[in-house]
């Protein structure tokens, strides 16, 4: 479609190449009706919710990844990083909602008109193991309490894992058990059909020289 777009263009008989390209020929914008703010600073863009969010103007659960055509503007920078808001209609109710990104915590945070759905998800509930970040091994190293206090809650960490990490091992040891007999199978049967195969060349073989000779017999 772009391919198409590009090289079917319409120039009109009255343009000449010294005024300029075909948007500014027809006074148009290169991004049409998604442009009609921009002297406001607006850019109409295809937003996707990144959670599931209450409207606070129907109470209606919206759903994360719903789609919505959105005013984005700049509302400030966090340190070099622009700060960008989306304002946008709730398409069950006439209420608007903004949400803004979040680069200091890499997220987006709804700012009015909604309330986000509490889903967050945490390190312990998921039993992950967190990588030690330089000023904790500083401390760790430095502490004597806190190398207890630390001691002790990995102990405890690999006592409940423990009894899950012995399952895991089993099933592992059962299905290398399970391909030690299924390569002795093959191997069985590979031997088998070779002796078949002999057996068959044999016959044909016998066959062979029983016709010769009842040949030289009869001529």
């Amino acid at each position: 479609m772009g391919e198409r777009k590009s090289t079917n263009k319409y120039y009109p008989p009255d343009w000449t190449p010294d005024q300029g390209s075909l948007n500014t020929f027809h006074g148009s914008h290169p991004l049409r009706e998604r442009a009609r703010k921009l002297d406001r600073g607006i850019l109409i863009i295809r937003f996707e919710l990144p959670f599931n969010i209450w409207c606070n103007g129907c109470g209606s659960h919206v759903g994360m990844g719903v789609r919505y055509n959105a005013e984005k503007t700049r509302a400030g920078s966090y340190y070099s990083t622009p700060i960008f808001k989306f304002r946008m209609k709730c398409h069950l109710c006439d209420n608007h909602f903004e949400i803004q990104t979040d680069p200091k915590n890499m997220a987006y945070v709804v700012v009015s008109g909604a309330s986000r759905k509490n889903e967050r998800w945490e390190e312990k509930e998921g039993e992950t193991v967190s990588v030690e970040g330089h000023s904790e091994a500083q401390k760790l190293a430095s502490d004597a309490m806190y190398r207890l206090e630390h001691g002790v809650e990995d102990k405890t960490k690999a006592d409940e894992a423990a009894p899950r990490i012995a399952r895991i091992m089993a099933m592992n040891d059962e299905k290398l058990e399970d391909f030690g007999l299924n390569q002795l199978i093959r191997k069985k049967f590979r031997v088998c059909k070779f002796i078949v195969s002999l057996v068959l060349v044999a016959s044909f073989s016998r066959k062979l020289v029983a016709a010769a000779v009842s040949t030289c017999n009869n001529g």
